[in-house]
């Protein structure tokens, strides 16, 4: 993998651009989008740092109407989070990050577009999340076989999946239902480990999802990721 090169970072005081390259909802939702605005100019002051990622004690995944202006005028409501899962917990692991929405990564490698050889990515740190269409742990198992049959799992000795996404408008589970999607979720990740990548070490519900808190995760930024510390610092 190649090494990345880090620009000039952004100061309190610089302009910044803000796109919509994926579609015009700026236009369609123009609340969140004037939310994100204020936020950028009130909330920011940025400066290189290493990030260390924690725990959060609540999260929110039950989404609220972007057309509706109530959306807007208080926060959402959280509820308890349950915290990191550990797997193979032993070790310290640093190196660059890569991955992403499982569900984009396996379309990628169906088309064999972008994904460099397996070999590329040694000793570099894999993190995935799911996406709001919310596939189910078999999808997800499949997905992770077929990295694994490609030699890609074995090649990341760390990795750290996102919280899945368990609530959508199309599927509004219940607290019960959203804790048992996530635990086999949380199985099939194992299940396709143990087959393909026994000795990779994973942490389990970070805040790199489709979930809110999000921190946004940086490809080929260094993260190192700490067992037996239960710490993650990610640099950007």
């Amino acid at each position: 993998m190649t090494a990345p090169l880090y620009p000039a970072k952004p100061r309190p005081g610089d302009r910044v651009a803000v796109l919509s390259p994926s579609s015009g909802l700026p236009g369609l939702f123009p609340l969140p989008y004037e939310l994100g605005l204020r936020r950028l100019r009130d909330d920011f002051g940025l400066e290189a740092v290493e990030y260390e990622l924690t725990p959060a004690s609540a999260y929110r995944d039950v989404d609220r109407p972007w057309e509706e202006p109530r959306t807007f005028e208080t926060e959402p409501d959280m509820e308890p989070a349950e915290g990191w899962s550990w797997h193979n917990a032993d070790r310290v692991v640093e190196g660059a990050g890569w991955g992403g929405s499982l569900e984009t990564l396996s379309w990628l490698l169906m088309a064999d577009r972008t994904v460099q050889p397996a070999v590329s990515y040694s000793g570099n740190v894999l993190f995935l999340e799911t996406s709001e269409e919310m596939p189910g742990a078999q999808e997800v198992y499949r997905i992770l076989r077929s990295m694994g049959e490609r030699g890609l799992l074995k090649e990341f000795p760390a990795l750290l999946m996102g919280r899945a996404k368990s609530w959508s408008f199309d599927n509004p589970l219940t607290a019960p239902e959203k804790a048992h999607f996530r635990s086999q979720q949380r199985e099939a990740v194992l299940r396709a480990l143990h087959e393909y990548a026994p000795d990779t070490m994973a942490v389990f519900d970070i805040e790199l999802g489709h979930t809110d808190p999000q921190v946004v995760i940086p490809v080929g930024g260094r993260i190192r990721v700490d067992g037996p510390a239960r710490r993650v610092v990610v640099t950007y």
